[in-house]
């Protein structure tokens, strides 16, 4: 995938992390996209919205998408290099790309999955490293619950 390609998809998952801020939750979004270009599900992180822990940005855009036979055609794009969590999914379904807008303010699993043969381009967006920064210095107690802290 070209860098421009993957800066393009990035921008759904930038708009739900937005949404997500709106809302008064942690500002991470993801959109899972076929190899088409299509988008199949996005979403945003929702664990503060609904009390629900397991609410990522990752899951509600997988869920979003609905079953398939397969996720061997997909690509999941995200705002925040994916925590441990969100990197099971990824290896479970065998989804072979991952688009990350940043690593900075958290180095999730990201590693591990590029050391199983998933492809992982980290574009080290400035937008999504500031949405990340501001909401680490406005609500570090939420943050801190958010990754197992």
């Amino acid at each position: 995938m070209e860098r421009g390609t993957a800066r393009e998809l990035l921008e759904t998952a930038v708009a739900e992390a937005r949404a997500g801020l709106a809302e008064g939750g942690v500002p991470i979004g993801a959109a899972l996209y076929g190899a088409d270009g299509t988008l199949l599900g996005r979403g945003h992180n929702r664990r503060v919205q609904d009390g629900d822990p397991s609410a990522h940005a990752e899951t509600a855009a997988f869920r979003a998408a609905g079953r398939r036979r397969t996720y061997a055609d997909t690509t999941m794009v995200t705002t925040l290099s994916p925590c441990w969590y969100c990197c099971g999914l990824v290896r479970q379904f065998g989804i072979p790309r991952v688009v990350i807008g940043e690593a900075r303010t958290f180095q999730g699993g990201h590693d591990w999955l590029a050391g199983l043969g998933v492809e992982i381009m980290l574009l080290d967006d400035d937008a999504c490293a500031e949405l990340m920064t501001g909401f680490i210095r406005d609500r570090p107690e939420l943050w801190n619950e958010d990754i197992g802290r």
